[in-house]
């Protein structure tokens, strides 16, 4: 199946915790701290797989989280690293924050591997706080947290031509024809329900990767028929091969074709033009020469810059002479891929939220301070001892946090909660 977006939930490895521990050894009764720092958590890389064409595992599988680090243990012993986690994407997978819609980065060949989230540093042991007033610390480093994140990958298919018509006019024909993909055929309206690579292989004509992509209706912009799914395969392209039904059996003038097909591009902004165009006239064994001659003299006029083909797919007449010329077009274009920028940065945005601190008023007598902020610097502060509960007076009274609980309120012997914490507040 062709899976072409998915939502996931990704979550990097939390630092192991430094350890609390003091030398025990025989002969040796007042041994000092030797409290082993905590493992770093693991990141979460994402890498392209060339041998990947469709986010299909990505719908049985919709979380992805790295290994923690382990915690410190006794006798100066780190703990062990969590492993990075490796997801394996397709080339030209784009990877979006899924609350903004905003693009974090483009998985290409030119940036095939990308760390997304980082693991957690590891806590310090208590054999690092060791000073001249401290001989025997009683604490140690949390680890640090965990990045989470909910993310949407896009996959926007990489190929130098690409086919687009309405339903029914012989595209999957014409990739049968040139190329090894293995496509369904059949006289009926969308028979292809998927975009279809294939690398054209005919001799004479250098190679180059072709797309099918199922086909357009009128409105397909706003979701009508299968279109709206796939016209993003299109935006990396660098040809548009534009199929047209020169035979009018089902009911349609091919020139209006070109109108409805055309204006479907031009609302999902794909540029085109006759530099990147080229149209191809099918089915040409069901008219006769005099109405062929005749649509001839129209597209002269109404599209005069605009290559065009007359060709019969089921016959194979033309294809390689249009093959060969759309190898050649491709001469023109430079081979660098369009890489889509990105929207959002990701360490700023995580940073952000580092810093976020929430003070609240619970009550008339109560108010709790939460946030990844005071969270991290009760990670390397004791507050069970003198010393750390004085650091931590001092650490509400300079980052302004008692004032802003003053503005909402805050009186002496009220209570304040912090995380765990619960103590009374006095002038």
């Amino acid at each position: 199946m062709f899976i072409d977006s998915a939502k996931i939930f990704i979550k990097s490895g939390k630092g192991g915790d430094g350890c609390v521990s003091f030398r025990r050894e025989l002969y040796v009764p007042n041994g000092g701290p030797d409290g082993g720092d905590g493992g770093n958590g693991g990141d979460i890389i994402f890498v392209i797989d060339k041998s990947l064409n469709t986010l299909e595992s990505f719908r049985h599988q919709t979380k992805y989280i790295a290994e923690s680090g382990e915690d410190g243990q006794n006798k100066k012993c780190k703990g062990k690293n969590g492993n990075n986690l490796i997801i394996k994407v397709p080339n030209g997978t784009i990877i979006r924050d899924y609350n903004s819609g905003k693009i974090i980065h483009d998985m290409t060949e030119t940036n095939d591997t990308y760390t997304i989230l980082k693991g957690g540093r590891g806590g310090a042991g208590n054999q690092h706080f060791v000073t001249s007033i401290m001989q025997a610390p009683k604490y140690a480093k949390k680890g640090s947290k965990s990045q989470e994140l909910y993310i949407t990958l896009e996959l926007k298919l990489l190929a130098d031509v690409a086919l687009v018509g309405f339903p029914n006019v012989g595209k999957s024909t014409i990739i049968s024809k040139v190329s090894n993909a293995k496509v369904q055929i059949a006289n009926y309206h969308f028979t292809t329900i998927n975009p279809h690579l294939g690398v054209v292989n005919i001799n004479g004509v250098k190679p180059f990767v072709i797309v099918d992509i199922p086909g357009l209706i009128e409105n397909a912009h706003k979701g009508d028929g299968l279109g709206i799914s796939f016209l993003k395969h299109i935006e990396r392209t660098k040809i548009i091969l534009h199929i047209v039904d020169i035979s009018g059996l089902e009911g349609r003038d091919p020139l209006n074709d070109i109108k409805i097909i055309n204006n479907e591009l031009e609302k999902y902004n794909i540029n085109f033009s006759p530099k990147n165009m080229v149209f191809a006239f099918n089915k040409s064994e069901l008219v006769s020469k005099e109405t062929i001659d005749n649509y001839v003299k129209e597209i002269s006029l109404q599209y005069k810059d605009y290559k065009y083909f007359i060709i019969s797919a089921i016959q194979n007449k033309g294809i390689k002479e249009l093959m060969q010329y759309l190898s050649l077009l491709l001469n023109n274009f430079s081979d660098k891929i369009n890489i889509f920028k990105e929207e959002i940065d990701l360490n700023y945005e995580l940073k952000e939220k580092e810093n976020e601190l929430i003070i609240e008023k619970i009550n008339d007598h109560t108010y709790k301070i939460t946030g990844e902020k005071i969270e991290k610097m009760l990670g390397y502060t004791n507050i069970d001892t003198e010393k750390g509960f004085l650091f931590l007076q001092n650490y509400l009274e300079k980052e302004g946090i008692i004032n802003k609980l003053k503005q909402l309120g805050l009186k002496e012997n009220d209570d304040i909660e912090i995380i765990d914490y619960s103590f009374k507040y006095y002038e």
